[in-house]
């Protein structure tokens, strides 16, 4: 059981829907230049009415907001963590991801090319085996990473942080730039759980040059990118006790998660006792508890 897949209808109604064909003929972006954004729900709200004219949303079968399993690979050094904390211009992240509305999984690498682009790949990848990497993935990881810096993958990586949310998307009327909508983050590590909270959403504007359409909409309402906005790693620096994250602070910040003494701090949750529930389940039941 998940997080309600409608659940922000006021956000994704005004839109008008287009398909998964129709969104990777328009902006497919597989290379791109990112730019990230925390953003609470009011400006949100107020940027919804000229997004909605520039902008249509990811339909499946009537679903538009779409529950992401993820969990991410990397070193018993935390490289990839640390890579990007030190902003390395060579650096990776490797990922296993469910669509659970599609029902398929992906292994998906993400890497910086010398113009600072993002590129990503991805490989096709059977659900039963979420969360390991095969023979098959560990060569897709290691063949993506030499194609681009022309030497072997140095690392042996094994699953280190889990994490659920909803995301939805919108793609350009016009084609050639997408937006990522992230709400509801959890993150799960070792047997403890954190979540962000609910009224905050961290947006992805995907362009090609860095200065789409949705980024001159959120400058118009005095919003700016926010460096260092990866769940990746700020899921890692809250879930981690007494890791580096001094570039991460402004990030871990505004999603709350950064207490006055520069900790990380959010509330655990915790499964109810004596209830074997899925762990999102368990999520719901002590929102409800705290509403």
């Amino acid at each position: 059981m998940y997080i309600a897949a409608n659940a922000s209808t006021w956000l994704t109604e005004p839109f008008t829907p287009i398909g998964l064909k129709a969104l990777e003929a328009k902006a497919g972006m597989l290379e791109r230049i990112d730019n990230k954004y925390v953003l609470e729900q009011h400006v949100l709200e107020k940027a919804i009415p000229e997004l909605v004219q520039h902008f249509d949303i990811l339909d499946i079968n009537g679903c538009r907001a779409f529950n992401y399993e993820t969990c991410y690979f990397d070193d018993v050094a935390c490289r990839s963590y640390f890579d990007h904390h030190q902003s390395r211009k060579k650096r990776i992240k490797v990922r296993m991801r469910k669509y659970l509305e599609a029902g398929i999984c992906f292994v998906e690498v993400k890497l910086k090319d010398k113009r600072g682009m993002t590129v990503k790949k991805r490989l096709r990848y059977d659900m039963a085996k979420f969360g390991v990497l095969d023979q098959v993935a560990e060569d897709f990881v290691h063949e993506c990473y030499f194609a681009l810096y022309h030497r072997a993958f140095p690392h042996a990586i094994s699953r280190n942080l889990d994490m659920h949310y909803r995301r939805m998307t919108l793609v350009a009327k016009n084609g050639g730039e997408r937006m990522t909508l992230d709400n509801g983050v959890q993150f799960r590590m070792d047997g403890s759980e954190r979540q962000i909270d609910s009224s905050l959403f961290i947006i992805e504007a995907k362009s090609a040059k860095g200065n789409g359409v949705a980024d001159r909409i959120l400058r118009r309402l005095h919003q700016h990118p926010t460096k260092h906005v990866s769940k990746y790693c700020t899921g890692l620096a809250t879930m981690r006790s007494g890791v580096k994250h001094n570039n991460f602070r402004r990030a871990l910040n505004k999603l709350g998660l950064l207490a006055a003494d520069g900790n990380a701090n959010v509330i655990p949750l915790v499964r109810p006792a004596g209830i074997d529930v899925p762990w999102n389940f368990a999520v719901q039941i002590q929102q409800r508890q705290f509403a």
